[in-house]
């Protein structure tokens, strides 16, 4: 059984202390393949240790999270370019908007979400979007950007069934993680209405662990957690969630 975790920051200060240990915790649980979204320039040293260590495993993206976009974004976009010249990417991603924390930078959000979903289509990647509170603004621009060039995953989706459709209509798979397994997720009343094959698994490690660990560090081992919740809903086996997320994430990285 291989599981692919197609968003898991490995590269964050939180598992400094025990990187090697988590590590070999996820793959003995059957996850295989690390789909790795970037921050902002300060952590790019990091995820290309990150691949050194684990060169069979480790897939990276390059991109500006919404939460990143400051002042200097222009900077940083143009940061994200000079690695796509210099070196091979799987995804432009995480990418979006975040109206959770702070509206200060909206506009900004949008011209770098804009700019980064060209980069993608300039490099033929696909996206990873990161929407929170930002539905309505997200998809807004995707449907300007819409067409065959455009593709990729909705990460850690939480929306309604509608939403779910939606995003699918541009493209999208959804990817789907720890709040699945949440009483209050509300993504498990619908989700076995979604065909699986637009479905792919997260964890956003070390973020949103999935119960019985909400509220401590979540690590891509848990990703196992959400694979046992998805064949409960959908009604099928382990394997079977495995083997069909993953097809899922190879066809949209290509790897």
């Amino acid at each position: 059984m291989i599981l692919t975790d197609t968003h898991t920051h490995l590269y964050s200060e939180a598992f400094d202390e025990d990187r090697a240990e988590m590590m070999q915790r996820a793959m003995e649980a059957g996850v295989e393949r690390f789909f790795i979204p970037a921050i902002d320039a300060s952590y790019t040293d990091a995820m290309y240790k990150l691949e050194q260590s684990y060169p069979e495993h480790i897939f990276l993206m390059a991109g500006l999270h919404p939460t990143h976009v400051k002042e200097n974004y222009l900077e940083e976009l143009a940061h994200v370019e000079q690695q796509l010249i210099d070196r091979k990417f799987y995804a432009i991603g995480e990418i979006g908007i975040d109206l959770y924390w702070d509206k200060t930078f909206l506009k900004e959000q949008q011209n770098a979400f804009r700019q980064q979903i060209h980069l993608a289509k300039k490099y033929q990647l696909p996206i990873v979007i990161h929407c929170r509170d930002a539905f309505d603004e997200v998809f807004e621009i995707l449907e300007e950007e819409k067409g065959e060039n455009l593709f990729g995953i909705f990460h850690c989706f939480t929306g309604t069934k509608a939403q779910a459709e939606k995003a699918i209509g541009y493209g999208l798979k959804l990817g789907i993680g720890g709040v699945v397994t949440f009483k209050n997720g509300k993504i498990d009343q619908f989700l076995a209405d979604i065909d699986l094959k637009h479905i792919v698994l997260e964890t956003d490690a070390p973020y949103l662990a999935p119960t019985p660990y909400r509220g401590k560090r979540n690590e891509s081992a848990y990703l196992l957690k959400v694979a046992e919740k998805l064949a409960d809903l959908y009604n099928i086996n382990v394997l079977e969630i495995a083997n069909a997320t993953t097809a899922n994430s190879k066809e949209i990285f290509g790897v």
